[in-house]
Protein backbone atom coordinates (compact mmCIF):
# COMPACT_ATOMS: atom_id res chain seq x y z
CA UNK A 1 0.00 0.00 0.00
CA UNK A 2 1.56 3.53 -1.03
CA UNK A 3 2.04 6.23 1.43
CA UNK A 4 -0.16 8.62 -0.67
CA UNK A 5 -2.79 5.68 -0.70
CA UNK A 6 -2.77 5.25 3.61
CA UNK A 7 -2.66 9.58 3.52
CA UNK A 8 -5.80 9.45 1.79
CA UNK A 9 -7.53 6.55 4.15
CA UNK A 10 -6.40 8.75 7.24
CA UNK A 11 -7.60 11.79 5.58
CA UNK A 12 -11.29 9.90 4.98
CA UNK A 13 -11.16 8.64 8.66
CA UNK A 14 -10.33 12.04 10.11
CA UNK A 15 -13.49 13.59 8.62
CA UNK A 16 -15.59 10.89 9.25
CA UNK A 17 -14.60 11.14 12.64
CA UNK A 18 -15.68 14.72 12.99
CA UNK A 19 -18.80 14.30 10.86
CA UNK A 20 -19.76 11.50 13.97
CA UNK A 21 -18.69 13.87 16.33
CA UNK A 22 -21.44 16.73 14.83
CA UNK A 23 -24.36 15.18 16.04
CA UNK A 24 -23.08 15.36 20.01
CA UNK A 25 -21.57 18.63 19.48
CA UNK A 26 -25.49 19.69 18.75
CA UNK A 27 -26.35 17.97 21.96
CA UNK A 28 -24.26 20.09 24.07
CA UNK A 29 -25.43 23.17 22.64
CA UNK A 30 -29.11 21.67 23.57
CA UNK A 31 -28.70 20.15 26.83
CA UNK A 32 -26.90 23.98 28.18
CA UNK A 33 -30.27 25.49 26.45
CA UNK A 34 -32.34 22.41 28.39
CA UNK A 35 -30.51 24.12 31.74
CA UNK A 36 -30.92 27.63 30.43
CA UNK A 37 -34.41 26.40 30.32
CA UNK A 38 -34.93 24.69 33.67
CA UNK A 39 -33.36 28.05 35.21
CA UNK A 40 -36.08 30.09 33.61
CA UNK A 41 -39.23 28.05 34.93
CA UNK A 42 -37.20 28.26 38.54
CA UNK A 43 -37.18 31.51 39.15
CA UNK A 44 -41.09 31.61 37.79
CA UNK A 45 -42.55 29.04 40.32
CA UNK A 46 -46.01 29.51 42.31
CA UNK A 47 -46.60 29.20 46.12
CA UNK A 48 -48.36 25.91 46.22
CA UNK A 49 -50.76 26.57 49.65
CA UNK A 50 -50.11 24.72 52.83
CA UNK A 51 -51.79 21.64 53.34
CA UNK A 52 -50.83 20.85 57.01
CA UNK A 53 -47.92 18.63 55.70
CA UNK A 54 -44.16 18.99 55.51
CA UNK A 55 -42.40 17.42 52.49
CA UNK A 56 -38.66 15.96 53.28
CA UNK A 57 -36.88 14.75 50.23
CA UNK A 58 -34.36 11.78 50.53
CA UNK A 59 -32.91 9.01 48.42
CA UNK A 60 -34.25 5.37 48.23
CA UNK A 61 -32.23 2.30 47.48
CA UNK A 62 -28.48 3.11 47.92
CA UNK A 63 -25.50 0.62 48.60
CA UNK A 64 -21.70 1.14 49.56
CA UNK A 65 -18.56 -1.04 50.06
CA UNK A 66 -20.46 -3.73 52.35
CA UNK A 67 -22.44 -5.10 50.34
CA UNK A 68 -19.84 -6.10 47.58
CA UNK A 69 -21.36 -4.55 44.64
CA UNK A 70 -19.48 -1.13 44.86
CA UNK A 71 -17.19 1.05 46.01
CA UNK A 72 -18.74 3.53 47.95
CA UNK A 73 -17.21 4.23 51.20
CA UNK A 74 -19.61 6.04 53.81
CA UNK A 75 -17.46 9.14 54.04
CA UNK A 76 -18.25 9.69 49.98
CA UNK A 77 -22.07 9.23 50.70
CA UNK A 78 -22.27 11.57 53.87
CA UNK A 79 -20.84 14.28 51.85
CA UNK A 80 -23.50 13.49 49.05
CA UNK A 81 -26.29 13.60 51.34
CA UNK A 82 -24.53 16.97 53.14
CA UNK A 83 -24.20 18.39 49.83
CA UNK A 84 -27.61 17.76 48.28
CA UNK A 85 -29.40 19.10 51.39
CA UNK A 86 -30.94 15.53 51.91
CA UNK A 87 -33.17 14.82 54.85
CA UNK A 88 -32.92 11.11 54.64
CA UNK A 89 -31.30 8.31 52.80
CA UNK A 90 -32.96 4.63 52.78
CA UNK A 91 -29.70 2.22 52.56
CA UNK A 92 -30.37 -1.31 51.00
CA UNK A 93 -27.19 -3.66 51.65
CA UNK A 94 -27.15 -6.78 49.84
CA UNK A 95 -27.02 -9.47 52.67
CA UNK A 96 -24.10 -11.35 54.30
CA UNK A 97 -24.07 -14.56 56.06
CA UNK A 98 -21.17 -13.87 57.80
CA UNK A 99 -22.75 -10.37 59.48
CA UNK A 100 -25.82 -8.19 59.89
CA UNK A 101 -24.70 -5.26 56.55
CA UNK A 102 -28.22 -3.78 58.02
CA UNK A 103 -26.39 -2.51 61.35
CA UNK A 104 -23.30 -2.30 60.01
CA UNK A 105 -24.16 0.49 57.42
CA UNK A 106 -24.88 4.07 58.23
CA UNK A 107 -28.03 4.14 60.40
CA UNK A 108 -29.24 7.60 62.82
CA UNK A 109 -28.34 10.94 62.21
CA UNK A 110 -25.34 11.79 60.16
CA UNK A 111 -24.77 15.24 59.47
CA UNK A 112 -28.43 16.32 58.69
CA UNK A 113 -29.94 13.32 57.10
CA UNK A 114 -31.64 10.34 58.87
CA UNK A 115 -30.08 7.36 57.56
CA UNK A 116 -32.19 3.55 57.32
CA UNK A 117 -30.37 0.11 57.12
CA UNK A 118 -32.12 -1.76 54.62
CA UNK A 119 -31.01 -4.59 52.81
CA UNK A 120 -31.63 -5.86 49.30
CA UNK A 121 -32.40 -10.06 48.92
CA UNK A 122 -33.25 -12.55 46.68
CA UNK A 123 -35.80 -15.34 47.85
CA UNK A 124 -35.66 -19.04 46.43
CA UNK A 125 -38.33 -18.61 43.90
CA UNK A 126 -36.01 -15.76 42.43
CA UNK A 127 -37.67 -12.47 43.51
CA UNK A 128 -35.73 -10.11 44.63
CA UNK A 129 -37.13 -7.85 47.10
CA UNK A 130 -36.07 -4.21 49.87
CA UNK A 131 -36.60 -4.88 53.10
CA UNK A 132 -36.72 -1.99 55.83
CA UNK A 133 -35.42 -2.28 58.11
CA UNK A 134 -32.94 -5.27 57.18
CA UNK A 135 -32.55 -7.22 60.47
CA UNK A 136 -29.98 -9.97 61.84
CA UNK A 137 -30.82 -13.45 60.38
CA UNK A 138 -32.52 -11.86 57.33
CA UNK A 139 -29.77 -13.56 54.83
CA UNK A 140 -30.87 -16.82 55.58
CA UNK A 141 -34.57 -16.35 54.79
CA UNK A 142 -33.37 -16.10 51.40
CA UNK A 143 -33.45 -19.69 51.32
CA UNK A 144 -37.09 -19.77 51.63
CA UNK A 145 -40.29 -19.37 49.18
CA UNK A 146 -41.11 -16.03 48.77
CA UNK A 147 -44.76 -16.69 50.66
CA UNK A 148 -42.98 -17.97 53.42
CA UNK A 149 -40.32 -15.13 53.00
CA UNK A 150 -43.05 -12.33 53.15
CA UNK A 151 -44.62 -14.40 56.09
CA UNK A 152 -42.08 -13.77 58.17
CA UNK A 153 -40.65 -10.52 57.15
CA UNK A 154 -44.24 -9.47 57.81
CA UNK A 155 -44.41 -11.06 61.59
CA UNK A 156 -41.02 -9.15 62.44
CA UNK A 157 -42.79 -5.64 61.54
CA UNK A 158 -41.00 -5.16 58.65
CA UNK A 159 -42.12 -4.41 54.95
CA UNK A 160 -40.47 -5.60 51.58
CA UNK A 161 -40.57 -4.29 48.62
CA UNK A 162 -40.77 -5.52 45.51
CA UNK A 163 -37.43 -4.72 43.23
CA UNK A 164 -36.68 -5.57 39.60
CA UNK A 165 -40.31 -6.10 38.64
CA UNK A 166 -38.77 -7.58 35.45
CA UNK A 167 -38.27 -10.74 37.07
CA UNK A 168 -40.61 -10.86 39.37
CA UNK A 169 -42.48 -13.65 39.03
CA UNK A 170 -44.35 -14.08 42.98
CA UNK A 171 -47.43 -11.70 42.02
CA UNK A 172 -50.28 -13.79 44.08
CA UNK A 173 -48.19 -12.72 47.10
CA UNK A 174 -48.88 -9.54 49.01
CA UNK A 175 -45.86 -7.72 48.86
CA UNK A 176 -45.88 -3.71 50.55
CA UNK A 177 -44.44 -1.44 48.03
CA UNK A 178 -42.86 -1.90 44.57
CA UNK A 179 -40.11 -0.36 43.07
CA UNK A 180 -41.76 1.33 39.89
CA UNK A 181 -38.86 2.99 38.42
CA UNK A 182 -35.33 2.56 39.09
CA UNK A 183 -32.43 4.45 37.69
CA UNK A 184 -29.09 2.04 37.58
CA UNK A 185 -31.62 -0.47 35.57
CA UNK A 186 -32.60 2.32 33.71
CA UNK A 187 -29.11 3.26 32.81
CA UNK A 188 -28.31 -0.22 32.20
CA UNK A 189 -30.78 -0.37 28.95
CA UNK A 190 -28.96 2.86 27.39
CA UNK A 191 -26.73 2.75 24.21
CA UNK A 192 -23.36 2.69 25.41
CA UNK A 193 -21.98 4.22 22.39
CA UNK A 194 -24.47 6.80 22.46
CA UNK A 195 -24.15 7.69 25.74
CA UNK A 196 -20.13 8.10 25.47
CA UNK A 197 -19.56 10.19 22.89
CA UNK A 198 -22.67 12.46 24.64
CA UNK A 199 -21.18 11.96 27.37
CA UNK A 200 -17.67 13.14 26.20
CA UNK A 201 -19.30 16.78 24.84
CA UNK A 202 -21.65 17.39 27.54
CA UNK A 203 -20.83 15.27 30.64
CA UNK A 204 -18.38 17.64 32.25
CA UNK A 205 -20.34 20.67 32.30
CA UNK A 206 -23.90 18.84 33.04
CA UNK A 207 -23.67 15.38 34.53
CA UNK A 208 -26.69 14.72 35.58
CA UNK A 209 -28.45 16.34 32.74
CA UNK A 210 -26.76 13.84 30.67
CA UNK A 211 -27.98 11.25 32.35
CA UNK A 212 -31.61 12.58 32.42
CA UNK A 213 -32.07 13.14 29.16
CA UNK A 214 -31.53 8.99 28.49
CA UNK A 215 -34.41 8.40 31.06
CA UNK A 216 -38.20 6.84 29.60
CA UNK A 217 -41.18 6.32 31.36
CA UNK A 218 -41.90 3.06 32.69
CA UNK A 219 -44.60 2.17 31.69
CA UNK A 220 -44.43 -1.64 31.52
CA UNK A 221 -43.46 -1.63 35.57
CA UNK A 222 -46.16 1.55 36.20
CA UNK A 223 -48.94 -1.17 34.59
CA UNK A 224 -47.47 -3.72 36.60
CA UNK A 225 -48.20 -1.38 39.71
CA UNK A 226 -51.33 -0.28 38.74
CA UNK A 227 -53.03 -3.84 38.54
CA UNK A 228 -51.26 -4.20 42.42
CA UNK A 229 -52.96 -1.30 43.34
CA UNK A 230 -57.00 -2.29 42.05
CA UNK A 231 -56.48 -5.15 44.95
CA UNK A 232 -54.60 -3.87 47.88
CA UNK A 233 -52.49 -0.73 49.15
CA UNK A 234 -49.30 -1.38 47.76
CA UNK A 235 -46.79 2.06 48.16
CA UNK A 236 -44.89 3.25 44.68
CA UNK A 237 -41.47 3.76 45.16
CA UNK A 238 -38.47 4.85 43.01
CA UNK A 239 -35.61 3.46 43.24
CA UNK A 240 -31.64 5.89 42.72
CA UNK A 241 -30.22 1.92 43.33
CA UNK A 242 -26.72 3.95 43.47
CA UNK A 243 -23.26 1.94 43.85
CA UNK A 244 -20.81 4.79 42.72
CA UNK A 245 -18.89 1.75 40.47
CA UNK A 246 -19.74 3.06 36.66
CA UNK A 247 -16.36 4.23 35.46
CA UNK A 248 -12.62 3.23 35.56
CA UNK A 249 -9.15 4.30 37.73
CA UNK A 250 -5.78 3.32 37.72
CA UNK A 251 -3.87 4.11 41.28
CA UNK A 252 -2.62 1.31 43.58
CA UNK A 253 -3.24 -1.29 46.43
CA UNK A 254 -3.43 1.81 48.65
CA UNK A 255 -6.39 2.96 46.84
CA UNK A 256 -4.91 6.34 45.34
CA UNK A 257 -6.05 7.10 42.78
CA UNK A 258 -4.22 8.75 40.14
CA UNK A 259 -6.66 8.55 37.26
CA UNK A 260 -10.34 8.50 38.80
CA UNK A 261 -13.17 8.60 36.08
CA UNK A 262 -16.95 7.94 37.59
CA UNK A 263 -20.06 8.71 36.14
CA UNK A 264 -21.98 7.93 38.66
CA UNK A 265 -21.28 9.55 42.06
CA UNK A 266 -23.41 9.87 44.83
CA UNK A 267 -23.40 13.57 44.65
CA UNK A 268 -24.65 13.10 41.22
CA UNK A 269 -27.08 10.66 40.92
CA UNK A 270 -28.66 11.77 44.20
CA UNK A 271 -29.54 15.16 42.09
CA UNK A 272 -31.26 13.48 39.59
CA UNK A 273 -34.08 11.30 41.33
CA UNK A 274 -35.55 11.67 44.95
CA UNK A 275 -38.02 10.26 47.06
CA UNK A 276 -40.19 12.89 48.74
CA UNK A 277 -41.74 12.40 51.90
CA UNK A 278 -45.41 14.03 53.14
CA UNK A 279 -45.23 14.37 57.09
CA UNK A 280 -47.99 16.29 59.27
CA UNK A 281 -47.05 19.33 60.68
CA UNK A 282 -45.93 18.73 64.19
CA UNK A 283 -44.12 15.06 63.45
CA UNK A 284 -40.85 14.97 63.73
CA UNK A 285 -38.56 13.31 60.83
CA UNK A 286 -36.97 10.30 62.96
CA UNK A 287 -36.84 6.41 61.85
CA UNK A 288 -40.42 5.62 63.00
CA UNK A 289 -42.29 8.84 61.17
CA UNK A 290 -39.77 7.86 58.12
CA UNK A 291 -40.40 4.22 57.84
CA UNK A 292 -44.51 4.31 58.42
CA UNK A 293 -44.93 7.34 55.65
CA UNK A 294 -42.91 5.22 53.57
CA UNK A 295 -44.76 2.05 54.08
CA UNK A 296 -48.10 4.42 53.78
CA UNK A 297 -47.25 5.32 50.67
CA UNK A 298 -47.38 8.89 51.73
CA UNK A 299 -44.55 9.89 48.98
CA UNK A 300 -43.93 10.70 45.88
CA UNK A 301 -40.77 10.56 43.31
CA UNK A 302 -39.37 13.16 41.26
CA UNK A 303 -36.61 14.06 38.87
CA UNK A 304 -35.21 17.00 40.94
CA UNK A 305 -32.74 17.91 38.10
CA UNK A 306 -35.55 19.13 36.13
CA UNK A 307 -36.89 21.46 38.83
CA UNK A 308 -37.63 21.39 42.79
CA UNK A 309 -40.95 20.12 43.26
CA UNK A 310 -41.51 21.04 46.78
CA UNK A 311 -45.04 21.87 47.38
CA UNK A 312 -46.03 19.54 45.32
CA UNK A 313 -49.41 17.76 46.64
CA UNK A 314 -52.22 15.44 45.15
CA UNK A 315 -54.78 14.70 47.79
CA UNK A 316 -58.64 14.52 47.98
CA UNK A 317 -60.75 16.94 49.72
CA UNK A 318 -63.50 15.62 52.08
CA UNK A 319 -65.37 17.00 55.18
CA UNK A 320 -62.20 16.06 57.07
CA UNK A 321 -60.18 17.66 55.13
CA UNK A 322 -57.32 16.91 52.64
CA UNK A 323 -56.90 12.57 52.14
CA UNK A 324 -52.97 12.94 51.38
CA UNK A 325 -52.16 9.98 48.89
CA UNK A 326 -51.56 6.68 50.37
CA UNK A 327 -54.11 7.35 52.29
CA UNK A 328 -58.33 5.68 51.61
CA UNK A 329 -60.60 8.49 51.03
CA UNK A 330 -63.67 6.07 51.14
CA UNK A 331 -65.71 4.92 48.67
CA UNK A 332 -67.99 6.57 45.63
CA UNK A 333 -71.20 5.46 47.06
CA UNK A 334 -73.82 8.41 46.81
CA UNK A 335 -74.00 8.54 50.54
CA UNK A 336 -71.64 11.06 51.32
CA UNK A 337 -70.71 14.69 50.21
CA UNK A 338 -69.20 14.53 46.59
CA UNK A 339 -65.00 13.85 46.88
CA UNK A 340 -62.53 16.54 44.50
CA UNK A 341 -59.28 15.43 43.37
CA UNK A 342 -56.57 17.97 43.38
CA UNK A 343 -53.52 18.17 42.22
CA UNK A 344 -50.68 21.24 42.67
CA UNK A 345 -47.51 21.73 41.31
CA UNK A 346 -45.47 24.51 41.80
CA UNK A 347 -43.81 24.86 38.04
CA UNK A 348 -46.41 25.22 35.32
CA UNK A 349 -46.72 22.09 34.08
CA UNK A 350 -49.29 19.09 32.57
CA UNK A 351 -51.01 17.48 35.16
CA UNK A 352 -52.38 14.06 34.17
CA UNK A 353 -54.78 12.08 37.00
CA UNK A 354 -54.66 8.34 36.36
CA UNK A 355 -57.42 5.59 37.51
CA UNK A 356 -56.26 1.88 38.56
CA UNK A 357 -53.52 3.06 35.47
CA UNK A 358 -55.89 4.14 32.57
CA UNK A 359 -55.64 8.25 32.25
CA UNK A 360 -58.97 9.75 33.23
CA UNK A 361 -58.25 13.76 33.57
CA UNK A 362 -55.78 16.17 31.21
CA UNK A 363 -55.07 19.36 31.84
CA UNK A 364 -52.45 21.59 30.57
CA UNK A 365 -50.14 24.80 30.80
CA UNK A 366 -51.44 24.44 34.65
CA UNK A 367 -50.44 24.44 38.66
CA UNK A 368 -53.31 22.89 39.91
CA UNK A 369 -56.26 20.30 38.29
CA UNK A 370 -59.45 19.17 40.20
CA UNK A 371 -61.07 15.82 39.55
CA UNK A 372 -64.32 14.51 40.76
CA UNK A 373 -63.91 10.34 40.74
CA UNK A 374 -67.09 9.33 39.35
CA UNK A 375 -66.15 5.32 40.33
CA UNK A 376 -63.90 3.94 43.15
CA UNK A 377 -60.28 2.83 42.48
CA UNK A 378 -56.71 3.71 42.72
CA UNK A 379 -56.18 7.51 41.81
CA UNK A 380 -52.57 8.60 41.29
CA UNK A 381 -50.88 11.76 39.17
CA UNK A 382 -48.19 12.00 36.81
CA UNK A 383 -46.91 15.77 36.08
CA UNK A 384 -45.12 16.34 32.98
CA UNK A 385 -43.07 19.43 31.71
CA UNK A 386 -43.59 19.48 28.18
CA UNK A 387 -42.01 23.10 27.74
CA UNK A 388 -38.69 21.23 28.49
CA UNK A 389 -39.12 19.19 25.23
CA UNK A 390 -37.73 15.72 24.05
CA UNK A 391 -37.50 13.54 26.01
CA UNK A 392 -39.63 15.37 28.73
CA UNK A 393 -42.87 15.18 27.39
CA UNK A 394 -42.99 11.72 27.27
CA UNK A 395 -41.08 11.37 31.20
CA UNK A 396 -42.94 12.49 34.09
CA UNK A 397 -41.63 14.83 36.12
CA UNK A 398 -43.19 13.96 38.99
CA UNK A 399 -45.06 10.57 39.92
CA UNK A 400 -46.88 10.58 43.40
CA UNK A 401 -48.64 7.62 45.00
CA UNK A 402 -52.19 7.02 44.41
CA UNK A 403 -55.19 8.42 46.75
CA UNK A 404 -57.74 5.60 47.51
CA UNK A 405 -61.29 6.01 46.56
CA UNK A 406 -62.81 2.80 48.21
Amino acid sequence: MSFLLVKRIALVLLVLGVLLQIPFAVNRFRTARLASTIEQMASARTAVPDKGFRDYKGVFHVHSFLGGHSTGTFDELISAAESNGLDFVVMTEHVSSLFDSASSTLNGKHGRALWIGGNEISTADGDRFLVLDGFDGLEALGRKSTRDFLAEVHDRGKFAVIAYPEIFRSWDEKSDGFEVFSLNTNAKNMNPLLFFFDALWSYGAYPELTLAKYVKRPTEDLGRYDTLAQKGEPALFGGNDAHSNIGFHIGDEANNRWIDLQYDRYGMVFRVLRTHVLLRDGIELDRESLMQALKNGNSYISFDVLGDPSGFAFYAMTNDGPVMMGDTAGPVDGSTPEKVLVAESPLKARIVILKDGVPVFEVKSTNRAEYRPREDGAYRTEIYLDSLGSPFESVPWIMSNPVFVR
